[in-house]
């Protein structure tokens, strides 16, 4: 659809950025704080452990500021559930309590607008001992810590969101560290798919809560959502789209909408006899669990195939975006059309503006970028970062967000990865996002002084302006 005229967005428009608590805030077992499966996991050989990442713990007054000099409308940061549950039940700590009081109070003071995700890939490591997602009582856990922080932090955050990227911990779970399998599993699928309906109804759960206890609050899931390109317009590619948009993105926002199943997804699970047990109290739960928006991660789009009943080779190279393979279902296809990342990630800012307007035919629910960012090796020279690089993806994803808006997408806010700079997910911190760089090399931690990267003085004037200064000096 081409316009002759844009809309412009919306006035209240939610500009900020997104962190995680674990990848920034450091101080890992510090003032109280219990470990979570990401201060005990196996680090990726040549990365930095988690212990100091980029100290936010100690030094978030300074890059709120910073924030605030940007102009950010939002923060959205994540609350380590360990920090404020050392065992993940029980006992609450009181100096993690204080931690966020004052983290949201900063914010509050700047006119920012604290969105808060209650779990980004950190499961405390007390309740991974005793099961984790396969327990059926995480869905206990889970709603009892989502009711302790909207009865600690209700009065003053708006936003909330469940379960960062729970799509990436059902097909990805080893790649960010965060799977835990029983002994003698037979099943894996099976199991993997009940470790997710545990998620799913605790989720919903969490939802329910927060409508009763906060009424004036908003309430959405963060799935990493890419839309899915047939590698061609033979039918069969076509069909291998249809089934991996449903395994990777409408399973998810199916139920965070409607409460329910997607039925492709089901019936590819029946299938492999991997449907998860579920209970009429879990279907009662699904259906009072309902999103107010719709939070996603969105970096680029995916491209697949069609594939027979091929066999993976061991040690298959997949990770968020790229590689996942489902024999009879899917394979993963490099799309030629588009460029990549220095990370070997694709770029597609009109795939984009595509995924916004197949969210918003799907479910006609406000939408809110959690993220989308680049990563890329930053070199800092005499306190400068050239990152020109950034701000083109960046402004090509923004003009395309602006394009779904006069399209007729309802969209809230647009908080791209990452704030500042942060340790990433299995690449450790060479690769950067952050509008703001961090003095600190794998394992060398110099001084962790901020320096202003070209990309904070471009973002600050795309606040500024609302959007409607976009260019490039």
């Amino acid at each position: 659809m081409y316009h002759t005229k844009t809309s412009s967005f919306p006035k209240d428009f939610l500009w900020g950025a997104s962190t995680s608590a674990y990848q920034v805030e450091g101080a890992s077992l510090l003032d109280g704080k219990g470990p979570s499966c990401q201060d005990v996991k196996q680090i990726p050989e040549g990365t930095s452990d988690l212990t100091v990442c980029v100290d936010h713990y100690h030094r978030y007054k300074e890059d709120i500021a910073l924030m605030a000099e940007m102009g950010f409308k939002a923060y959205r940061f994540s609350i380590s559930w360990s920090r404020i549950l050392p065992e993940g039940t029980g006992k609450v700590n009181q100096k993690g309590i204080d931690f966020y009081h004052n983290l949201i109070d900063t914010c509050l003071s700047y006119g920012i607008e604290p969105i808060v995700t209650m779990f980004h890939f950190d499961m405390p490591a007390a309740l991974d001992d005793r099961g984790s997602w396969s327990n059926r009582d995480s869905i206990t856990w889970f709603s009892d810590y989502a009711k302790l922080l909207f009865e600690t932090y209700g009065k003053k955050v708006k936003y909330w969101l469940t379960i960062n990227e729970q799509n990436m911990l059902t097909l990805v779970g080893p790649v960010i560290g965060t799977l835990r399998m029983p002994e003698n599993c037979k099943n894996i699928l099976k199991e993997t798919y009940q470790q997710n309906h545990h998620m799913l109804v605790a989720q919903a759960k969490a939802m329910a809560l927060c409508h009763e206890m906060l009424p004036e609050a908003k309430i959405g899931p963060a799935p990493n959502i890419s839309l899915v390109y047939a590698a061609s317009c033979k039918p069969e590619d076509v069909l291998a789209a249809q089934n991996f948009n449903a395994v990777r993105n409408w399973l998810y926002l199916d139920m965070a909408v409607y409460g329910e199943y997607n039925h492709q997804v089901w019936a590819w699970l029946k299938e492999h006899d991997a449907c998860p047990e579920v209970t009429d109290e879990d279907k009662q739960i699904l259906k009072q669990g309902r999103a107010d928006y719709i939070g996603f991660n969105y970096y680029n789009t995916a491209t697949v195939e069609s594939c027979g009943h091929i066999e993976l080779k061991e040690n298959q190279q997949v990770d968020q975006q790229s590689g996942l393979i489902e024999p009879g279902m899917y394979t993963h296809y490099r799309n030629p059309n588009l460029s990549k990342t220095q990370f070997g990630w694709e770029i597609d800012p009109i795939g984009f503006r595509a995924t916004i307007r197949e969210m918003y035919s799907r479910y006609r629910l406000p939408m809110l970028v959690t993220e989308n960012g680049l990563g890329a090796y930053d070199t800092l020279e005499d306190g400068k970062v050239h990152d020109t690089y950034r701000i083109q993806y960046l402004k090509d994803h923004i003009e395309q967000m602006q394009l779904a808006i006069s399209d007729g997408c309802e969209m809230l806010g647009y908080c791209p990865w990452s704030a500042i700079d942060l340790i990433s997910t299995h690449e450790g911190i060479v690769k950067r996002y952050g509008f703001i760089y961090v003095d600190r090399d794998e394992f060398d931690l110099k001084t962790l002084n901020r320096y202003r990267k070209d990309s904070f003085f471009w973002y600050q004037k795309v606040i500024k302006t609302n959007g409607d200064d976009l260019t490039i000096e």
